[in-house]
């Protein structure tokens, strides 16, 4: 497993590395007799604003074989910061633990390999289909769009590269591209 740390605004001292390992990465240990993990990356931010009270920003990303798991959270230093990204991050990786476990179940206990019932349950959870025609346009002008709409993500298809994309607003208050490979 690779476990990358990387520091922005702050110095990233062996003290807080050792933090970070009995921490953060113990944890992971534990769950990887669950799901192969392929990678973890443990990013720290200091936001150097006097306004802000919670000025340190740690956000955990894992990488396993099926999934990836992100947590973020901040606190008033790098310690509090990395407390309380270890507890959302044991959270969520229970929760997928508790999702792999029951989908072993379900596979086993039908013979076609997926459970009728968890199809039905995700389908009923489907409220909503709209269909739409996708417009070339560039990046910037979908996020122009995105804003318009008032929406979180918007789908359209790249100018640039004739692919199906989507951008979408990250929590970070920036944007992110997704583009198919076809």
């Amino acid at each position: 497993m690779e476990f990358v740390v990387k520091g922005r605004g702050i110095e990233l001292d062996e003290k807080i590395k050792g933090y970070i390992d009995r921490k953060i990465k113990r944890k992971i240990d534990r769950f990887s007799n669950v799901d192969k993990v392929v990678k973890v990356e443990v990013e720290l931010n200091f936001e150097k604003n006097p306004s802000i009270n919670l000025n340190t920003l740690v956000e955990v990303t894992v990488f396993t074989a099926g999934a990836v798991i992100r947590a973020t959270d901040s606190g008033s230093d790098a310690f509090e910061a990395i407390d309380r990204v270890g507890e959302k991050l044991e959270r969520q990786i229970k929760k997928y633990k508790d999702r792999l476990i029951g989908r072993v179940r379900k596979v086993s206990n039908t013979k076609a390999g997926i459970s009728e019932d968890y199809n039905q349950d995700i389908r009923r959870k489907i409220v909503r289909t709209k269909t739409f025609a996708l417009k070339p346009m560039s990046p910037e002008e979908a996020v122009m769009q995105m804003e318009l709409l008032g929406h979180d993500f918007f789908v359209f298809l790249n100018s640039e590269s004739d692919k199906t994309a989507v951008v979408y607003r990250r929590k970070d208050s920036n944007y992110g591209l997704i583009e198919s490979l076809e």
